[in-house]
């Protein structure tokens, strides 16, 4: 069976089918299909987004879809950079630019905690949305990156239940804690009695 995973980032991508690599499931990127253009991300909330991304891209694709969004919220300065975490440093800027902005703007700061929040939805071939599920990990913002694994802000997230940067961890080990890793995970039930309903699996 074929879900589209709603998003054309290839490191998110890559991450979700090694957290769903247990499942029979044939997964396909949205940078792989031609006609399905960018979904403007407009909504106030990663919810909202998530489930924008999820509605869109079935209705567009006629395929299940799984779309997530993620967003890094940090306590001193209000949850940002929270629902704009891609984006934080502008439009087209790349995962280096957002830490270096990130960093800079808590120059300072004693107060570092910082939470990773993940929604991802479900939705049918039709654009209806079946489920959502969220996953969180509590953190911190450090001084300085630590790590050469991850993407994003993993080298400068301190994950409280292992002391570790997420770039310090290796792909399993991250998975297991991950807010993304767990947004999926609660989803799992949903994507079994889809697999089981098409007939992917045995039922």
């Amino acid at each position: 069976m074929q879900i589209l995973i709603g998003t054309k980032n290839r490191d998110k991508f890559s991450e979700i089918r090694e957290i769903l690599s247990d499942l029979d499931l044939e997964l396909v990127s949205a940078a792989d299909l031609d006609q399905l253009p960018d979904v403007i991300e407009d909504r106030d909330t990663i919810t909202g987004n998530a489930i924008k991304k999820a509605e869109e891209m079935a209705i567009r694709s006629a395929m299940y879809v799984l779309a997530d969004d993620t967003g890094l919220f940090v306590e001193a300065l209000s949850g940002a950079p929270g629902v704009y975490s891609a984006r934080y440093a502008g439009e087209d800027c790349s995962y280096r630019d957002n830490r270096v902005k990130l960093l800079r703007e808590m120059s300072g700061m004693q107060e570092r905690n910082a939470s990773f929040r993940t929604v991802v939805a479900l939705a049918n071939s039709d654009g209806e949305v079946i489920a959502t599920a969220e996953g969180i990990v509590e953190g911190e913002i450090i001084l300085e990156e630590r790590g050469d694994n991850g993407f994003g802000y993993d080298s400068i997230f301190l994950c409280h239940e292992t002391g570790k940067t997420f770039a310090e961890m290796g792909s399993e080990e991250k998975h297991k804690i991950s807010h993304r890793g767990r947004a999926f995970r609660k989803m799992l039930t949903e994507i079994i009695k889809i697999i089981q309903d098409t007939g992917g699996i045995d039922g």
